[in-house]
């Protein structure tokens, strides 16, 4: 079992770039107008450099690094990576440069593209020069950063990276701050006793690479930590087709929250 003491902030964007007025046959156009699909594709290109890290000026000026003591603390936790590999079945794992497979998925910030249209896309060929082009592009934030900042960043950068010929408008859709928690005082150590009565074993402190903006509001405007617990595992397929829960983790939950009640009430 596992408690988690951080979360990822998020900064959701759409891309949109316009070429023509309407789609063009590539043959009559193609070469002369610009194809709003290439142009899209080369502002993507241009969001990472070759060592995985983000091109935004100033995007990682905010960034908290982690100390020596808590590098470690990571790298002391049960995780292999080819396990991981072979339950999301990729060909490889990569990323930014420099940090492991759990930093980059808990600790540093990563850009994303989450969905991307233009053109042609049903059966067979259509020789279109498409008007325009959308990707839809989230960022994944850690502590320090500012979701309205990297927003503001982001589309500044990506209409330094547009080639002329084309127009782009950026959209920012929602966002949220990361949330990082000491798992340290009574709140923390009656999880601790509640996860191991519930599952016989002692639970490990763990980072979220998702979001919950709410997380922060929750400690904020209450003035109380939050704790954060959940039972599923790496391998449920979560947002995806077939998402499942062992029953013995959901048994293991039920046994754990309910052992969690009776040590906060007795605090």
């Amino acid at each position: 079992p596992s408690i988690t003491t951080g979360l990822r902030g998020l900064a959701y964007m759409e891309v949109h770039v316009q070429g023509a007025a309407s789609d063009l046959h590539s043959g009559e156009y193609g070469g002369a107008v610009v194809n709003p699909a290439n142009a899209l594709a080369r502002i993507i290109a241009g969001l990472h450099d070759d060592r995985g890290r983000i091109t935004i000026p100033g995007f990682y000026d905010d960034v908290t690094e982690l100390t020596d003591e808590q590098r470690a603390a990571i790298r002391a936790l049960p995780f292999e990576e080819e396990t991981m590999r072979t339950e999301v079945g990729a060909p490889g794992l990569g990323g930014e440069v420099g940090y492991s497979v759990l930093e980059r998925l808990w600790v540093r910030p990563t850009l994303d593209v989450n969905g991307l249209l233009s053109g042609y896309t049903g059966e067979g060929a259509k020789t279109v020069l498409p008007a325009r082009a959308m990707a839809k592009i989230s960022m994944r934030l850690v502590p320090g950063q500012d979701y309205r900042d990297v927003e503001r960043k982001f589309a500044e950068h990506v209409e330094r990276l547009a080639p002329a010929g084309v127009t782009v408008r950026v959209e920012a859709l929602h966002g949220g701050p990361p949330w990082y928690a000491e798992p340290k005082g009574a709140i923390f150590d009656a999880a601790r006793r509640a996860l191991h009565a519930g599952f016989g074993r002692e639970p490990v402190f763990t980072r979220g690479g998702g979001s919950i903006p709410i997380v922060q509001s929750f400690e904020q405007t209450l003035g109380v930590p939050v704790v954060l617990i959940g039972f599923g595992l790496p391998g449920d397929n979560l947002h995806a087709p077939n998402e499942s829960m062992s029953v013995e983790n959901y048994v293991g939950g039920i046994r754990a929250i309910a052992q969690l009640y009776d040590e906060l009430g007795a605090e």
